[in-house]
């Protein structure tokens, strides 16, 4: 049950994080059009929604193996987040 615990908290402070890199680029850019960077926060709430009900999820059949492909799409996602942080113009 540990590995539950732990994977709640790096969700918490992955979506956290990228959500913080934002505010920080928008408070720095404050010439250029948030827009997209409210798109940004927007998605990054959306997946931590979404992987949450997954981590949630307690009627699959292997949880060991669900949680892990949790943590895979968790990495995955928060990367292509940080990308698209990145490209902000």
């Amino acid at each position: 049950m540990a590995s539950i615990k732990n994977l709640k908290k790096d969700l918490n402070y992955v979506i956290g994080d990228i959500i913080e890199a934002v505010y920080i680029w928008e408070a720095v850019n404050q010439k250029y059009d948030s827009k997209e960077a409210e798109a940004i926060i927007d998605e990054a709430i959306a997946i931590f929604d979404e992987l949450t009900e997954s981590i949630n999820n307690k009627s699959v059949e292997d949880r060991a193996k669900h949680l892990k492909s949790v943590k895979t799409d968790l990495e995955n996602k928060a990367k292509g987040l940080i990308d698209k942080i990145n490209a902000l113009k």
